[in-house]
């Protein structure tokens, strides 16, 4: 089942406020701050990715199933 509406949106926010958080890291903080962000970063991102994967493994084994 993908991610309800509610939830990506959420995820989307929370992306857009990680990527402001990078940009002001990428002048003011230490080196490990920024990677610790963009991990973060990613970390939402994998989150969709793996959502839409597990609804395209599900799909094809409703296939096989039927």
């Amino acid at each position: 089942m993908a991610l309800s509406q509610q939830t990506l949106d959420h995820l989307l926010e929370a992306e857009s406020h990680l990527r402001a958080a990078v940009r002001s890291a990428a002048m003011n903080e230490k080196p490990m701050v920024i990677t610790q962000l963009s991990q973060l970063l990613m970390d939402v991102e994998h989150v969709k990715q793996f959502e839409h994967l597990q609804d395209i493994v599900d799909a094809e084994l409703k296939k096989r199933d039927s």
